[in-house]
């Protein structure tokens, strides 16, 4: 398959690289002349936990330049999304697949009203920690790596079990195929929006919270104000989602801090507006309140 890579980051180069190597023909749309120029002369380079590996590549500064493809997959930080969109647009009106794997809920209406036809898009998500090291390195840092892809309206297809496939090939173990993507998304959201709030306010890894009686109170809290928004929004969750989603937090590793943390420690922009701010501004819409991703955004705001 002829698989274009819209974004060159952690996550976008390590699937990217890792089919490559199975042998797709991936061509990777880089912003800066430095990436693509490395990424011309040596490939994707990927560290991961068990091995090291380069694969050949395609790259391009240029969307036009990148010809027809059957698959595109946006890898960009939410906040870059806007840069992005013409390209989803050209790839999708010249018969490409998107499959975006962003974080947010709001993704799939930002790409519709940016002019991608809604028969040419999938629902995605990942799981992984990924860094981009240099100009075409990329180190996978998790023990994990999945994706989750599925039809908008529901359901299962020919086309998102073979995509799922492909990269289960690749070497993606996690891959699967689900006909509820819109719960999947508003699971992951649920729990990255709770912990990027949650350390994001207390400057802090998540396991101290997860220690301290009023830090436990603060993560549930976070979590239970964005399952009661989804539910509002007709995501059918459970009973069990907000304790499911906490033994999630409780599973990662003490020292873990949530990439958000990270780019707020660096001063580098956020995904403040994707997340907290999204969980509090759907919730104004739905009429629930959210006092603790209010005040995530707005004490968290200037670093924007």
């Amino acid at each position: 398959m002829r698989i274009a890579i819209l974004g060159a980051g952690g996550v976008g180069g390590y699937y990217g690289g890792m089919l490559a190597r199975r042998g797709h023909q991936v061509i990777v749309l880089g912003r800066s002349r430095e990436t693509v120029e490395a990424l011309q002369a040596r490939g994707l380079t990927i560290r991961t936990p068990e091995e090291t590996f380069s694969a050949p590549v395609e790259a391009t500064t240029e969307a036009h330049q990148m010809g027809a493809v059957e698959l595109g997959i946006l890898a960009v930080k939410s906040y870059s999304l806007a840069e992005i969109v013409p390209a989803a647009v050209a790839l999708a009106d010249s018969g490409a697949t998107i499959l975006p794997l962003l974080n947010g809920v709001e993704v799939i209406d930002r790409l519709l009203s940016g002019g991608v036809r809604r028969e040419r898009l999938l629902g995605g998500l990942s799981r992984i920690s990924a860094a981009r090291v240099s100009p075409g390195v990329i180190e996978r840092r998790s023990p994990f790596q999945s994706i989750i892809l599925g039809e908008l309206d529901g359901g299962l297809s020919e086309r998102t079990e073979r995509i799922a496939a492909m990269f289960v090939e690749a070497g993606v173990e996690g891959t699967r195929a689900t006909a509820e993507i819109q719960v999947e998304i508003w699971r992951k959201f649920t729990f990255i929006a709770a912990m990027a709030a949650t350390c994001g306010l207390a400057r802090s890894a998540v396991g101290p919270l997860r220690t301290d009686p009023m830090g436990r109170l603060l993560l549930e809290r976070a979590v239970g104000e964005t399952v009661a928004v989804a539910r509002a929004r007709g995501v059918a969750f459970t009973a069990e989602e907000p304790a499911n989603v906490l033994r999630t937090i409780d599973s990662m590793p003490a020292t873990m801090k949530p990439s958000f943390l990270h780019d707020l420690e660096s001063g580098g922009p956020t995904e403040l507006d994707d997340l907290s701010g999204a969980v509090s501004r759907l919730g104004r819409q739905a009429h629930v309140e959210t006092p603790i991703h209010d005040t995530a955004t707005a004490a968290l705001s200037p670093h924007r």
